[in-house]
């Protein structure tokens, strides 16, 4: 079978990115990889083996053009009502919380956060499939 690794995002700043992931979701640079061009930083934390790569393209100064293809990154936590408190409150402008429903059946409970590139992530409630 097939195991997922890693998802990987182009960003701008790696200070300011490596920042936002570490203060939002607990994610430390588990690996560094520099080269002439790019630098690969490899994020991770203890909750998952799963990593985010952040690729950040040496001489590039312009947002990258996300496009209409990009969908979202998403964590899951303990306690949703909290995390939502606490993005607000370190000023990361979360959105609403969500509850998701079909028939009547709460399927999910989420917020959507974007990161300095704007890139979307939602953050789930740790229930049902999403663990």
């Amino acid at each position: 079978m097939a195991k997922a690794i890693h998802s990987m995002i182009r960003v701008l700043n790696e200070t300011q990115s490596v920042a936002f992931y570490r203060a939002a979701f607990g994610l430390e640079v588990a690996e560094r990889i520099d080269f002439d061009d790019f630098t690969l930083v490899y994020l991770s934390n203890s909750e998952a083996t799963f990593e985010l790569e952040l690729t950040v393209n040496k001489g590039t100064t312009a947002p990258y053009d996300l496009g209409n293809g990009y969908g979202h990154l998403a964590f899951s936590v303990e306690d949703l009502e909290a995390e939502h408190a606490r993005f607000e409150a370190a000023g990361f402008a979360p959105r609403k919380v969500v509850d998701f429903k079909s028939n009547g059946k709460t399927l999910a409970r989420f917020f959507f956060v974007q990161d300095p590139d704007g890139y979307q992530i939602e953050v789930l409630q740790r229930a049902g499939r999403y663990q």
